[in-house]
Formats: C-alpha cells, sequence, structure tokens
C-alpha cells in the first residue's frame, strides 16, 4: 500500500525544496516502498519555481483528495512577507487529515502562520531563524538545527536540508537499511542528524566591529584557552554585558553559545583526523569526556563514537571504535 505525500507548492518556490525530496522518495518506491507524491496549490495547473521551471500537473487542494504526509515548500517569498491567504488555507486544509506535517526551509513560516508550531521547537534556514522567531514569538526557533521533529510535525532548515528531513521520514516508515540504500543511490550522507549545525562558527561572516573580529580570530585560533566571558570582556577591555550585546547583535548568539560552537566543531575536526575521544576533549577545550558527551548530545543528538561512525573515512573509523568503550 501506497504512503500519499502532498507537497504544496506555489510560484517561487525553491526547486530543489520540491525535487530533493521527491527524488528521496521516488528511490524508496523502486526499493519496494511505494509513495504517491501529489503536487498542491491555491488554484492547481502549473506553478514556476524559483529557477523559473514550471511545475505541472498541480492540483487543488479539493481535488488531491486525503494524504498521509504533507510537505511545505520555501521561497524566499514567505520570509520577505506575510504567507498570503490562500497559501495558508491550502497548507491547512491539507494538513488537516495528514498524519505528518513537514516543512522545508522557509515553508515553516507557513506551519508558523496556522499556529500550528507554537509551543513548539521548528527550525528553517539560518538566513530567515531570526524573522521567524521575531514574526512568531511562540515558536521555539533552533536557527542552527538540520530538521527538528515535535510532535506530528516536522521542520528542516535550508534547502539540501529537505533530502535529510525526507530520509529520516523514510526510515521513520521502512527501517534504517531501506533509508541508507536510498542516501546511498543519491550518494549522499546517510543521514546527518536532525540537530547537526547548519553552518559553521568558523564561517560566520566576519564581525563588523573591530574589537569582535580580535576576539573572534583569538578563539578560533585557540579553542582550549579561557574563553569565559569575563576572560573575553577583560581582554577587550569592556564590560561583560557590552561584550554581551556585540555578540547578540553581531553574531545572534551569546558569547558563551559561540565559543561552545567553535569548541564543537574543533572536537568534531579532531575525532575525524583519528584523535581519542578524551584527547578531543581535552584540547578543544571542553575538559573531560562527559562534558564533550553532554555537548554532542545536545547540539547533534549523537556520541561523539558515533558521530565517527558515521561521518569519519575507513582511515579514522578505527581510531573512533577504539574509544567505543568509554563513550557507551
Amino acid at each position: 500500500m501506497s504512503h500519499r505525500v502532498g507537497f504544496v507548492v506555489f510560484d517561487g518556490v525553491t526547486m530543489l525544496d520540491v525535487s530533493g525530496p521527491a527524488e528521496v522518495l521516488h528511490q524508496a518506491s523502486r526499493d519496494g516502498h511505494p509513495y504517491d507524491l501529489v503536487l498542491i496549490s491555491a488554484s492547481g495547473g502549473q506553478v514556476t519555481t524559483s529557477t523559473g521551471m514550471p511545475l505541472s500537473g498541480v492540483v487543488t487542494p479539493g481535488d488531491a483528495g486525503p494524504v498521509d504526509t504533507v510537505l511545505v515548500a520555501g521561497g524566499d517569498r514567505l520570509a520577505a512577507r506575510p504567507v498570503e491567504a490562500d497559501l495558508l488555507a491550502t497548507a491547512r486544509a491539507v494538513a488537516a487529515g495528514a498524519t505528518r506535517v513537514a516543512s522545508v526551509c522557509t515553508g515553516a513560516f507557513v506551519l508558523a502562520g496556522l499556529g500550528l508550531l507554537d509551543g513548539r521547537r521548528a527550525t528553517t534556514h539560518w538566513r530567515h531563524a531570526a524573522t521567524l522567531a521575531r514574526r512568531h514569538p511562540r515558536v521555539r526557533v533552533e536557527p542552527d538545527a538540520i530538521h527538528i521533529r515535535d510532535g506530528r510535525y516536522i521542520t528542516s532548515a535550508g534547502i539540501s536540508a529537505g533530502i535529510d528531513l525526507t530520509l529520516a521520514l523514510v526510515e521513520d516508515d521502512h527501517g534504517a537499511e531501506t533509508a541508507r540504500r536510498v542516501a546511498r543511490e543519491l550518494v549522499v550522507f546517510m543521514r546527518r542528524p536532525g540537530g547537526q549545525s547548519q553552518f559553521t562558527a568558523a564561517t560566520t561572516p566576519p564581525a563588523r566591529n573591530e574589537l569582535l573580529r580580535t576576539l573572534i580570530d583569538s578563539v578560533l585560533a585557540d579553542p582550549a584557552a579561557d574563553h569565559t566571558l569575563p576572560a573575553m570582556a577583560g581582554t577587550a577591555a569592556v564590560s561583560t554585558r557590552h561584550l554581551t550585546r556585540l555578540f547578540h547583535t553581531e553574531l545572534g548568539a551569546t558569547p558563551a553559545r559561540w565559543v561552545e560552537r567553535v569548541r564543537l566543531e574543533h572536537a568534531q575536526r579532531l575525532l575525524l583526523d583519528g584523535h581519542s575521544v578524551t584527547a578531543a576533549a581535552r584540547d578543544s577545550g571542553f575538559g573531560s569526556d562527559e562534558t564533550l558527551r553532554r555537548v554532542f548530545d545536545r547540539h547533534l543528538g549523537v556520541t561523539p563514537t558515533a558521530y565517527c561512525r558515521r561521518f569519519a573515512t575507513t582511515g579514522t573509523t578505527s581510531a573512533a571504535e577504539e574509544e567505543a568503550h568509554q563513550d557507551g
């Protein structure tokens, strides 16, 4: 029996938000797990994607029939201005009887506009996360997650993260081995954990403030050094309150959260280079194996060893596995 998935689309929809998840489901169908895909818009017919290429065969909610899973695709216009009433009505009608309701990228603005994410954790493209949080203060926006599930609602980050989200749905429906086979066929990771960061702190756009740029460079150069708020404020010769304001304004995070992200990324690199969990914890500034495990669990949803098994090359996996008895 096939699983019916309805894609909510509109003029200006991001092509990969639709084609990426659709290809995952198509490959799962070829693997013997059929999915029936339907494109849905307010007026049906044809929509024009962000690339200018059309999607045809689109139906209205009334013609779509019941769907098991709804996937609301994104597009820049959803973050640029309030979501149009007809798009909200389309998503509301299609989602009403669905078991799962998902969004890719700025599709989260549609779900939030319907109030479906109120009181729930959600994510979107990092560039639009602050806008989502400001426009919908009852949504608990987590700006650096790949995808988040809260109840029957699943939201994902930008564009290619829709592939990760859909692999997770396939895994839920048919198990990890099916999802692995699909991922191998598509030559993508199997699969980025939902909590994995969308971007790296090291590639954060340069701060405009010269004082903050200097601090950022010092943290990136030596993540294991003393980078507590008082220590950094003392180095910069400013108050802790002023420094916290600078971090919020320039980087959208507290100093402690940003430093933790830098240290986490450094620990990830060390592990993938074959260092032990203990060495990675020490040299990244976390100090102990247990602290490193807690940070991995909070940000990535996996243990350090599980992370290595999933992402390390053959040359570094064995080094990680040597730590398995410590890492559980």
